[in-house]
């Protein structure tokens, strides 16, 4: 009899659950935020929808204990798995004081934490990959096995940020993962548009490290190459590139109108694509989940939602007296 997918990475039936539920909380907690962006409450939303299933799959892949992580403005499937909660999600997305992220300072998406050791997001886009490179050189340094996880998007490899830190790290041999979510669109401009090479992961030749393309959809083909590149940083054999390749369901932001640069049948064909339906068919198909936890399930994230929603809404603004807390002249 053929081991199933999950068996053979070592996940058992209650991590891939899990990983579900994440991915699932991921979703609806970005669909609640454009709803409160679009009643006023909340001014300004960057979705996930379309890239859960990669974020949360290699962030289980991860030594969530020891690790450290520097996100982008996407990663709600990131954070969430690493270990913030929804109530925080919703403070940031609301701005208020108690914002663990910035104290509602930042844009939302700026995600940043010292006891998940999540290095803080600037908005410049990419300067997140040198700090984490920077990150990787204090471990290597220590003799600290704990490895620093990056992400991105596809159009900020263009950026010079990205280029110095993948060469600082493979250099030096760094204990990094850079890992590129290529959702096919930096803003409106489409991927054949942004580069000539074939993959992003292309790239990682010229850097001399590992580098490979994997089908962000795929919470297993993502979870392997995260757990191996893990294991190789930890070996002290250096860093990789991993480029996952998945589709972004939503406008860039809720600013942004994609019907100027994508036609609604191409986001049609992406949804039915989806990584979290094919997901759910698996869990399914495996008798893993069923109707009964399913909808407890999505009873429970909803719930945690309002709650979450209705707490951050009421809480306090930060006091104008604080203004300047922080900020170094």
């Amino acid at each position: 009899m053929m081991m199933s997918k999950h068996t053979e990475l070592g996940l058992s039936e209650e991590e891939v659950l899990e990983m579900y539920r994440i991915m699932l909380t991921a979703r609806r907690v970005d669909e609640r935020m454009w709803l409160l962006n679009r009643a006023g409450k909340i001014p300004f939303v960057v979705s996930c929808q379309g890239q859960e299933v990669q974020q949360v799959a290699a962030s289980f892949a991860l030594n969530r204990e020891k690790d450290y992580s520097a996100p982008y403005y996407r990663d709600v499937g990131v954070v969430l798995a690493l270990g913030m909660s929804i109530k925080e999600l919703m403070l940031q997305a609301f701005a208020k004081a108690e914002d663990p992220n910035s104290g509602g300072r930042q844009m939302p998406g700026h995600f940043g934490s010292r006891k998940l050791r999540m290095l803080t997001g600037s908005s410049p886009v990419t300067t997140q990959v040198p700090h984490a490179v920077g990150i990787g050189l204090a471990c290597q340094m220590n003799n600290d096995d704990a490895i620093a996880f990056v992400t991105l998007g596809e159009g900020s490899s263009n950026q010079g940020d990205f280029h110095e830190g993948a060469n600082f790290a493979a250099v030096h041999k760094l204990p990094v993962i850079i890992m590129v979510e290529n959702n096919q669109y930096a803003i409106s401009v489409a991927l054949n548009e942004q580069v000539a090479c074939e993959k992003i992961s292309d790239r990682a030749i010229g850097y001399g490290m590992h580098g490979e393309t994997v089908d962000g959809n795929d919470p297993f083909a993502v979870y392997k190459a995260v757990k191996q590149a893990a294991d190789r940083a930890r070996e002290g054999t250096g860093p990789s590139l991993i480029e996952a390749v998945s589709y972004r369901l939503t406008p860039h932001s809720s600013d942004d109108d994609d019907r100027t640069y994508r036609s609604e049948q191409e986001v049609k064909q992406a949804k039915e694509n989806d990584g979290l339906i094919s997901f759910r068919e698996y869990l399914i198909a495996h008798n893993i989940l069923t109707e009964e936890n399913e909808r407890e399930m999505e009873q429970t994230i909803k719930s945690l939602i309002d709650e979450a929603t209705d707490y951050a809404d009421a809480a306090p603004y930060a006091s104008p007296d604080t203004l300047l807390d922080g900020v170094y002249q």
